[in-house]
This record gives structure tokens, sequence and C-alpha cells, in this order.
């Protein structure tokens, strides 16, 4: 089941949110992605755990994501220990990506900063032989991505890199409104957070547009790294 791209996320729809055009970028160039949430969300003030997994669905079918996996870590309470890290080593050894996406490395909510260092140290983990692992019974050999990047959430972070995500921004924005119990959604009953009010689109298209802008396009998705990229072709840069 190997894959070249595995999205880690805190909670079902921080991949939608920041990471999404990117994924629908790969995918569109015939690249195989996965999304592994590691919580079911379900300390979220709106929704249940079940309609979490109906919307995670739905917007799987808006970006084209076939394998999505939900870990069951405790939202709010999970912790950078041995068991589940060994839960991300398993799942690092049995995808075997190229490039591992992760959480930003801090944020407002402190289960993202959080998830971002369980799947760092664990990427680390997943590459040393004398940790063993199985997979359905089956023993699994080590395994490191060639690269590790960090998406930017709700608080502002200088990016290291940004990726063009004009062509797919509406579909970007379907996939955020797949969870519909989340956003702004006048028939819907529920407590007011900070993401659920009508202008929580105006941010974020506007958060896409200063990316967008820093590098000469309509919208973009920024991204921090762990080690420096190397290139052979200056002209590849943009």
């Amino acid at each position: 089941m190997k894959v070249d791209i595995l999205a880690f996320a805190a909670h079902p729809d921080d991949i939608e949110l920041s990471a999404s055009g990117t994924l629908m970028n790969q995918i569109k160039l015939g690249h195989k992605v996965a999304i592994v949430d590691l919580t079911q969300g379900e300390l979220g003030s709106r929704g249940t755990i079940e309609t979490r997994y109906t919307e995670a669905e739905a917007a799987n079918n808006i970006m084209g994501i076939t394998t999505r996996v939900n870990l069951k870590m405790p939202d709010g309470f999970f912790e950078n220990s041995k068991e589940n890290k060994l839960k991300i080593i398993e799942i690092i050894r049995h995808f075997q990506p190229s490039v591992i996406l992760a959480n930003a490395v801090s944020d407002r909510h402190p289960d993202h900063g959080r998830g971002s260092q369980l799947v760092r140290e664990a990427i680390f983990l997943s590459g040393l032989i004398k940790i063993e692992t199985t997979f359905n019974g089956e023993s699994q050999l080590p395994w490191r991505p060639k690269s590790t990047y960090f998406y930017i959430q709700d608080r502002y972070i200088t990016p290291d890199f940004i990726v063009d995500i004009s062509d797919v921004v509406n579909q970007k924005i379907e996939a955020i409104k797949a969870y519909k119990t989340q956003f702004f959604n006048p028939d819907l009953k529920a407590p007011l957070t900070p993401i659920s009010g009508e202008d929580f689109f105006d941010f974020l298209k506007g958060r896409w547009k200063e990316y967008g802008r820093t590098i000469g396009v309509e919208y973009g998705e920024g991204f921090t790294v762990e080690r420096t990229p190397g290139i052979k072709d200056l002209t590849a840069l943009t």
C-alpha cells in the first residue's frame, strides 16, 4: 500500500483547511496520497464523531482521496508517548511515503503543535532497524520519508515555501464546506466557535491570497520545513 504522500492531521478537517489544495495538485499529477487523522475530533463544540466521519468521507470524494485512516487517539488529550509513536511508525512503514505532511509546528490549538512533534519524532524512529513493528500480523521493515513538511494553520507563520493552488481553490472550499457541522450553516443550531462564523471564509481566502501574492499567483498554501530542501536547477524555482 505504498503512497507518494502521507498527510497527518490532529483532527479531521485540518488537512482540508491547510493543505488540501496542495494534495489535490499532487493527485492531478498522478501521485498517490493518503490521509491519517490522529483523533476523531470528538471534543469539537459542533457535530459528533459520526458526523465527522460522514463529513470526512464527503471531503475525500471532493479531493480525490481514496485512503484515509483514523488512529482514534483521544482528542485534546493524546500524548507524545511510546504507544502513540509506535502507532504512527506502523502507519509510516505500511504506506512507505516519499513525503510526509504534518500539522503546524505551533498553533492556537495545542493538539496541532503536539501532533506535529509526535509525527516528527515518529518519523525519525521509523527509520531505526531495532524498532520492531507489525501490521496485520506481518513484520515491517524500517522506513523514513525523503522529506517532511509542516502546513500552516490558524496562526500566521512565515512559510519556507508556497504552493500555487489557484487552479483548485474552489475545490478546496468545497472540501472544507463538506464539514457542514463545523463551519457556517445558518440552519444549524449549535454553539458559535472561532471557525463557524460566515466571515471565517473571508479570513481563509485572505490568507491564501497573501501567500499567493508572495509568489505572484492568485492563491497559495504555505509550508515550513525541518531540513532545507535542495535543488539542482535554479530555473525550477518560481
